[in-house]
C-alpha cells in the first residue's frame, strides 16, 4: 500500500508518496516565509503552512504511479501554535530558532534545577515550547487570554486539515513540558510556563488513528506522525546503538537508545523515538550553526559555497584564521544563546581563500564537537558513521568533517528520511525494514586530525575567553 508522507520543516515544506518497500515514487516541494520582526525572533504563519501542504500533496499524488492510501506526519520540533477553539491561529507561530525567551530559559534552568531539567530531556533552551509560553504569558497575555489549543506544528497542520487534535511522544518530549522516560504531560514544568494542562493535548502513538482529512479534493485517513528527527531515524530504519550525522541548514548528531539514561550535563538533548509511550529514545547533539551561519557568512564576503569548496580543496593550513560559527547561540555542548561568531588570528598574510574555508572549518568543528558531546554522555553510536542531509552531497566537506571528528563517515542516499518515515507512520510501521545502504566511505586522516584538533583547541580557547569576559561585566 502506497502512502503519503508530508514533512513540515522549518522553511519548506515536503510531500512524497512511498511505496510499502520504502521507495518514493514521488515528491514534491514548496518554501514559504520565516520572519524575523524583531533580532532575535523566527516566526511563520501557520496558514502559509496550511497552503503550501495542499499544493504539495496535490502534485505529488498527481506525479505518483500509485494513489496513497493514508497519510502521515513528520515536522519540525518545538515551535508552538496558539489558536482558538476552531484552530485559528491567534498569532504567529513561534520557532525552534526563536531567541526571545532567551531570559525565560535561564530562570528556568534556575527555578527547576539541573536534576528535574534532565528528567524533561534537556536544559531549558529559548524556543522550546515551555520557555516560549512563559515569555508569551509574561508579553502577550491578550493572546494567551484567549488560547483554546497550544500544539506542535505538525500537529497543528494534521488538525486543520480535518484530523483529530493530539500530539505524540517524540514531539511531546521535545518542549520542556514532558517526563521523557513516561510520555506522560509533567506537572511542574506546565505549572512553570504559566499555561493550564487543558491547552495541551492528548499524547497518542505515533501510528495510531488520527482521524481522516481531506487533501486534494480526497479524504484519506491519517496518523498522528512524529517529530522529524524521530522520523528520519525511522525512515533510515535505525536500532538502539546506531545513529547518524546530519548536517544542512542545522546539524544533528544522534545516538538511538532502548533505555531513557538522561544526560545530566544538559550538554544534549534526549527526546522519545516515534511510537508508542516509552517505545524508545535517541540521544542528540543539536548543532543550530551549520549552512544556517554559511549563508550570511559567505555572503558577507561576497563569496558562494562553489568558491569556498574550491578553497577547500587546498587543504586546511595551520596559518588559517579561525572561524567561530555561533551566529545564533548555539545548543550543544554550550545551551548558550548568546554565542556570537568571530574571526580569530587573522594576519598580514591572510589571504580571501583563507578566509573561505575557515567558514567552512569552522562548522565541521562545531559538529565535531556534537559528536564528541554525544559520545561523551554515553550515546553509542557506531564506529563508522551514516551521513546525510545536504553537507554530505560535497566530497571535500565530507573529508572535512571525518578529519575533524577523527570518524569513518559513510553517505548514505537518504535524503528524504523524514518524509519517509512519516509516510511509514501513515502505513502503521514505525521503522524501514528496507533500511538504505551506505554507498562511499569517507575516512579520516591521521595528519589532518591532529592539526584539525589542535586548531579546535585554540576555537574553544577562544570561545571560553569571550563566555568568561561576558560573565565578568
Amino acid at each position: 500500500m502506497a502512502t503519503l508522507g508530508i514533512d513540515l520543516g522549518t522553511g519548506s515544506v515536503k510531500a512524497a508518496v512511498v511505496s510499502d518497500s520504502a521507495e518514493i515514487l514521488s515528491r514534491f516541494s514548496k518554501t514559504y516565509t520565516v520572519s524575523s520582526p524583531f533580532p532575535g525572533w523566527a516566526e511563520s504563519d501557520p496558514l502559509e503552512w496550511l497552503s503550501a501542504a495542499e499544493e504539495v500533496a496535490q502534485q505529488a499524488i498527481q506525479r505518483s504511479p500509485q494513489p496513497p492510501k493514508a497519510v502521515g506526519f513528520s515536522g519540525q520540533m518545538h515551535g508552538v501554535v496558539v489558536s482558538d477553539a476552531s484552530l485559528n491561529p491567534l498569532r504567529p507561530a513561534i520557532l525552534w530558532a526563536d531567541t526571545r525567551s532567551a531570559a525565560e530559559a535561564e530562570r528556568m534552568n534556575e527555578d527547576l534545577g539541573s536534576a528535574e531539567m534532565a528528567r524533561l530531556g534537556s536544559a531549558a533552551v529559548a524556543g522550546f515550547a515551555a520557555t516560549t509560553l512563559a515569555w508569551l504569558n509574561q508579553h502577550e497575555p491578550e493572546v494567551m487570554a484567549k488560547a483554546h489549543h497550544i500544539l506542535q506544528p505538525k500537529d497543528w497542520l494534521r488538525a486543520a486539515l480535518g484530523g483529530k487534535i493530539g500530539t505524540e511522544p517524540s514531539d511531546a518530549s521535545g518542549t520542556l513540558l514532558c517526563d521523557v522516560a513516561t510520555g506522560q504531560w509533567s506537572d511542574l514544568p506546565v505549572e512553570w510556563s504559566g499555561i493550564g494542562i487543558g491547552l495541551l493535548p492528548d499524547i497518542r502513538p505515533s501510528h495510531e488513528d488520527a482521524g481522516h482529512i481531506t487533501l486534494a479534493g480526497t479524504h484519506f485517513p491519517c496518523v498522528y506522525g512524529g517529530a522529524d528527527t524521530a522520523c528520519a531515524l525511522s525512515g533510515l530504519g535505525l536500532l538502539p546503538g546506531e545513529g547518524f550525522v546530519a548536517v544542512g541548514s542545522g546539524a544533528q548528531v544522534v545516538a538511538v537508545m532502548k533505555d531513557p539514561t538522561l544526560d545530566p550535563s544538559l550538554a544534549t538533548h534526549t527526546f522519545a523515538t516515534v511510537g508508542g509511550k516509552s517505545a524508545g529514545w535517541y540521544r542528540i547533539g543539536a548543532v543550530q550553526n551549520a549552512g544556517l551561519a554559511l549563508e550570511p557568512t559567505l555572503g558577507l564576503l561576497g563569496s558562494s559555497f562553489e568558491e569556498a569548496h574550491e578553497a577547500l580543496a587546498e587543504g586546511v593550513s595551520s596559518h588559517d584564521p579561525l572561524f567561530v560559527p555561533y551566529l545564533s547561540g548555539e545548543r550543544t555542548p554550550f545551551m548558550d544563546p548568546s554565542l556570537r561568531g568571530s574571526w580569530h588570528e587573522i594576519s598580514l598574510g591572510t589571504t580571501r581563500k583563507m578566509m573561505l574555508r575557515s567558514v567552512l572549518e569552522g562548522v565541521a568543528h562545531a559538529v565535531a564537537l556534537a559528536v564528541q558531546a554525544v559520545s561523551d554522555t554515553g550515546g553509542k553510536m557506531p564506529e563508522t558513521l551514516p551521513f546525510i542531509g545536504g553537507g554530505s552531497t560535497s566530497p571535500l566537506f565530507t573529508q572535512l568533517l571525518s578529519d575533524c571528528a577523527n570518524r569513518p563517515l559513510a553517505n548514505v542516499e537518504a535524503a528524504d528520511s523524514a518524509v519517509t518515515g512519516a509516510a511509514l507512520l501513515g502505513a502503521g510501521e514505525t521503522s524501514n525494514p528496507d533500511r538504505p545502504e551506505h554507498s562511499l566511505v569517507t575516512f579520516p586522516r591521521d595528519a589532518e586530525v591532529a592539526l584539525l584538533k589542535s586548531r579546535r583547541e585554540k576555537m574553544l580557547h577562544f570561545i571560553e575567553a569571550t563566555r568568561e569576559g561576558k560573565s565578568h561585566r
